[in-house]
């Protein structure tokens, strides 16, 4: 399956042109401050780990520091110049000194928004502890200012410590009254819509659940996902402004539906095995018998159904031809072998795209054939319901399209409408799978689509509206962790594939939720356990990034009984964690079914 592609940066020299010019228009620092001065910069020490800063791609350490017992430590990526910002109160027309320590290559410490000249400075070698400082003057109404550090794209982490903002402080006010009229509105297995009345001054507001902030949201409406059904949960919302939070509001609680497991998937065993069955080619692996698949796969899903051209939406399932394949069955045959699977339990789908598939919903005449020719295959086959395994450059999003849960690609917009209305046609036992890549879907902590300046690949991320228009819909998600480059995970670490590492941290995210493109106010909300399955290569011969049975082992202990972790801390443990993926059953069969030998005898 197709690798991923690294992302596009922006021209060093140009960048780093404008930076020294920007910096050379900087105030000499021509006193100290004034005693009466104070320093405004919140945990500039970054002893509170980073308590009042916003970081792209930001951790703390304890060493190496300038002093105390913590230091921040940014590691550009890609398009991420990793910055560090935090927003201070100031008085207009005042004198103001930013200082800070810095380590690194190309390390920059700014202000803007100061009403006057924004200003900067920069290190363009600091192998040891450097101080940077630069001085400005507010305008005549500037009552705010944002500082920051941030380094330099491909050069490597830089650290800071001891930032400082010296002058006189600004008016901060009062936090805003608590917000009333906190009420519940539609109820899902896996949601709660919330709405309240605004708060006079509140410029955002923090969402609690259980007595755990959750969500920040700047309107007086949210709905929040990735709840479990059957639960009570106890809800209350705070009005947030500069000078800080309010008092909470009243309580409010909600009991989730019963659901049915994301449709389909309530008769699926607690821990199932799924695997993909080469129905209609053949390759070194050689052609698999759907009668004999052993009864240890739980889901078989028939790759692949492919379009007749990319942007038709005509999906046509051909199955492998004698002479390609000797040993296929009849289409009687086989039909009536789908059937015994299904009266034993198991789930038969059929899965569109794979590597050559690629699927372009770019109009609604083509999502209206996609759902006919699809519906046209399932009926022919009596399937049980669609995978979706779209590769290559079958999602994309445009370069306006930056927010995961309003998305407005038609590419996007079209397969959500079209995955929805097959849902709607066969109804709750329909089962949906999808089987993204990690550039998909987990990139996204970092990179969504084209990001803020333009020129990351915008296929990243390119996932995350489709899984999150269709959550209650999706009975499992598999992504494919193999053929796939380093993903940073939720330590702000990158991950390779080649051991349990990778696939701890790569399903912690999807179990745990996470900010995309770095922006803590738009979260990726968790999935339920029971949605996720981890997707690995049966062999050597079916992907880059096989793992032993040993390692897929730690893997499932760490996630479902926090044991064997190894260097990464989970944020849950997840005993309901459904199960398993494989490319494929016929890779396993010619690899002695090793994949499914060891998923027997782990789960029992």
């Amino acid at each position: 399956m197709e690798r991923s592609r690294p992302l596009a940066r922006r021209p060093l020299l140009a960048l780093l042109t404008a930076a020294a010019l920007a910096a050379s228009g900087m105030t000499a620092l021509s006193s100290a401050a004034r005693a009466a001065d104070a320093d405004l910069a919140r945990n500039g020490g970054f002893e509170s780990a980073l308590d009042g800063w916003t970081c792209t791609a930001g951790t703390t350490v304890t060493s190496p520091v300038h002093s105390g017992t913590a230091a921040l430590k940014a590691t550009p990526a890609g398009a991420d110049n990793a910055r560090c910002a935090q927003t201070v109160s100031v008085k207009p027309d005042s004198q103001y000194t930013l200082s800070g320590h810095v380590r690194g290559t190309y390390v920059y410490l700014g202000a803007s928004g100061t009403g006057t000249t924004d200003v900067s400075t920069w290190a363009q070698s600091a192998p040891d502890w450097r101080q940077l400082t630069t001085t400005f003057r507010t305008g005549p109404s500037t009552t705010r200012v944002t500082i920051y550090t941030h380094g330099w794209y491909g050069t490597g982490a830089y650290h800071a410590d001891d930032i400082s903002l010296t002058g006189p402080g600004g008016e901060t006010g009062r936090p805003p009254s608590a917000p009333g009229g906190l009420t519940t509105g539609s109820v899902t297995s896996s949601s709660v819509a919330l709405s309240w009345a605004p708060a006079p001054g509140a410029t955002s507001y923090a969402v609690y659940r259980d007595g755990a902030r959750v969500r920040t949201v700047t309107g007086t409406s949210t709905t929040l996902t990735g709840l479990t059904p059957s639960t009570a949960y106890a809800f209350q919302v705070a009005a947030v402004n500069d000078a800080g939070e309010s008092p909470r509001s009243a309580t409010v609680t909600a009991t989730t539906t019963e659901g049915s497991d994301g449709g389909g998937g309530s008769d699926l065993p607690a821990h199932a095995l799924v695997g993909y069955l080469h129905a209609s080619f053949a390759n070194g692996s050689g052609y698999t018998r759907m009668a004999d698949v052993p009864d240890s796969w739980d889901v078989i899903d028939l790759a692949f159904g492919e379009p007749t051209s990319v942007t038709s939406g005509d999906i046509r399932f051909e199955r492998c031809p004698v002479a390609e394949c000797p040993n296929v069955e009849s289409d009687a045959e086989f039909k009536a072998a789908i059937k015994a699977k299904q009266t034993a339990g198991k789930k038969v789908l059929i899965s569109i795209g794979g590597q050559n598939g690629q699927v372009r919903l770019t109009t609604t005449a083509a999502r209206d054939k996609f759902v006919s020719s699809v519906s046209a295959i399932i009926d022919e086959y009596g399937l049980d319901g669609l995978d979706i395994d779209f590769e290559g450059h079958s999602l994309s999003l445009n370069a306006d399209d930056t927010d995961f849960k309003n998305p407005k690609t038609p590419v996007i917009v079209n397969l959500i409408s079209a995955l929805k209305t097959l849902k709607a046609k066969y109804g709750d036992d329909f089962v949906l799978t999808m089987a993204p890549e990690t550039f998909f879907v987990q990139l996204g902590y970092q990179y969504y689509g084209t990001g803020k300046w333009g020129g990351q690949d915008p296929r990243a991320g390119a996932y995350l509206p489709v899984i999150h228009a269709l959550r209650d819909d999706l009975t499992l998600l598999h992504v494919q962790d193999y053929n796939s480059g380093p993903i940073m995970g939720l330590d702000n670490q990158y991950h390779s594939m080649g051991g349990a590492d990778f696939h701890i941290a790569m399903t912690d995210m999807l179990l745990t939720g996470f900010p995309v493109a770095g922006d803590a106010a738009n979260v990726f909300p968790p999935l339920r356990p029971d949605q996720v399955a981890i997707g690995m290569p049966a062999s050597t011969n079916a992907g880059n990034g096989h793992v032993s049975p040993a390692e897929v082992n730690k893997a499932l202990n760490c996630l479902t009984k926090k044991t064997d972790c190894g260097s990464y801390a989970t944020h849950g443990t997840w005993p309901a964690l459904r199960g398993l993926m494989t490319w494929s059953i016929n890779w396993d069969r010619y690899s002695n079914w090793e994949f499914q030998r060891n998923f027997d005898a782990y789960f029992g």
